[in-house]
């Protein structure tokens, strides 16, 4: 049967895509937990959060998209067999990341004041100035954190950053009850205790990822004994050629949701925290879509090196079959429980904040059924932008994402959000947009390429 090439991978991918999701999802929980045990506080504790997030989602989209260009020199040299390629390309990765993170962190900082020119709230502003201090801080650890699993996963032990990951969010969760709420003779710090938690979860996630890499028969070979002495200039340039376009691809995606979070914001700190509910519920289904696109980078990069292109498209759209499936699913609970699930962030008994809950409730649920809609398309842009990077092509999917995003995406949330009664529903109608051209762009472009490799070889990827 047809439709039987594909689904045989569906066992394979889905052993490498589950550790994968589940130490991406590791990340999400953190924000999960901050945020539901900050909703306990307040709305405007929960809006701060949001808000200081936003300018950590600009900068750890930079991070983070960068730092995939190790994974598909580092699948690609497996594919060959090469391991000191391999090895070199993570090396100069590492340095590059670690240095990108110390950026990153810098940028932020001095960002901060920034905040009070955005016409946000002033009681929430006040809240997230100093949370924002202490995760700024977090971003050094997060982007070496994402050069160790870059190489992990290039390598296809993709279950290692998830043990990582859930060891941090383990220590992260305690250390949010003991600072958030003052337990255990700690003080009660509110949002900068969560601040705090995080910070100190993503020390711990790059210790644990490294001890464990360093004591895995293969792995040890690359994290070990790196002579950072002898560095060449012309692999940082290709790093750097795959790295940037990718950074700025994950940018474009992560800007215009921060951008909603902003818009939002000058609507109002209710519409701001509904916001930020419909959005980090919605991350965590995108997790699962990112875990996907992680195999199907490794998987293309692999079947690349080996020069199998036939055998690289069908596991490609095996992997594309499988993310539709499950972001299916995900589109069908967010649309049964929508007006259930955005309750789990509220103190609905709390009898002050009683008003303000439940309009936060109305309007999330109202922005679940956008998110349900889009569940799709998300997955079936970030699928193929990680099947592209496996064939190194990463320029004009840079340019697909920014028209997708701020010359489709922006002006209808944009234009909906502030001058229509659309309002937050018009914002996310923006999104949807975005979303739904990026999904259709980047598919057509790795069907063209694939169908160019299959037939004329390797060379006639170069276009």
């Amino acid at each position: 049967m047809l439709l039987e090439r594909y689904t045989r991978e569906f066992r394979y991918n889905l052993t490498l895509a589950g550790p994968v999701i589940l130490g991406m999802l590791g990340h999400t929980l953190v924000a999960f937990v901050d945020n539901i045990m900050v909703g306990q506080l307040g709305t405007a504790e929960l809006a701060a959060v949001s808000l200081g997030n936003s300018f950590m989602f600009v900068a750890m989209s930079l991070g983070i998209g960068f730092s995939t260009a190790i994974t598909p020199l580092v699948a690609e040299a497996e594919g060959e067999g090469n391991f000191s390629r391999g090895k070199i390309a993570f090396k100069h990765g590492l340095v590059l990341c670690t240095l990108l993170g110390i950026l990153l962190f810098t940028s932020v900082f001095f960002a901060k004041p920034l905040m009070h020119l955005m016409k946000q709230p002033e009681e929430v502003v006040i809240l997230a100035m100093p949370y924002l201090t202490y995760v700024a801080i977090s971003l050094v650890p997060l982007i070496i954190f994402q050069a160790f699993k870059q190489c992990s996963d290039g390598l296809s032990l993709t279950r290692y950053p998830m043990y990582a990951t859930l060891v941090a969010n383990g220590v992260n969760v305690v250390l949010n009850y003991c600072f958030i709420f003052g337990h255990f003779g700690a003080p009660a710090l509110g949002v900068v205790g969560a601040a705090i938690g995080t910070l100190a979860s993503r020390v711990i996630m790059v210790v644990v990822l490294w001890w464990l890499l360093a004591h895995h028969q293969k792995a040890k070979w690359y994290v070990r004994h790196m002579r950072f002495k002898i560095l060449s200039s012309s692999v940082f340039k290709k790093i750097l050629h795959l790295g940037f376009p990718s950074a700025m691809q994950m940018f474009f995606e992560v800007a215009i949701f921060t951008a909603a979070i902003w818009l939002s914001g000058v609507l109002g700190k209710n519409p701001q925290a509904a916001n930020q509910i419909a959005l980090n519920l919605s991350s965590m289904t995108f997790m699962v879509a990112m875990g996907f696109s992680v195999v199907a980078m490794i998987r293309v990069g692999n079947q690349k090196g080996k020069g199998a292109f036939e055998e690289l498209r069908r596991i490609a759209f095996s992997i594309f079959l499988l993310s539709i499936i499950c972001a299916s699913v995900f589109a069908i609970l967010f649309f049964i429980f929508r007006n259930y699930l955005p309750s789990i962030y509220l103190d609905l008994e709390d009898l002050d904040q009683f008003a303000d809950n439940q309009q936060v409730l109305f309007m999330a649920a109202e922005l679940m059924l956008v998110a349900a809609i889009f569940q799709i398309s998300d997955s079936i842009q970030v699928v193929a932008l990680g099947a592209l990077r496996g064939l190194q092509d990463v320029f004009y999917p840079t340019l697909y994402t920014f028209i997708s995003y701020w010359v489709v995406g922006f002006p209808i949330s944009y234009y909906l959000g502030m001058y229509t009664d659309w309002a937050s529903m018009g914002i996310w109608i923006g999104l949807l947009a975005g979303l739904t051209v990026a999904a259709l762009t980047l598919l057509w472009r790795f069907n063209r390429l694939s169908k160019r490799l299959m037939s004329q070889g390797q060379d006639s990827l170069a276009i």
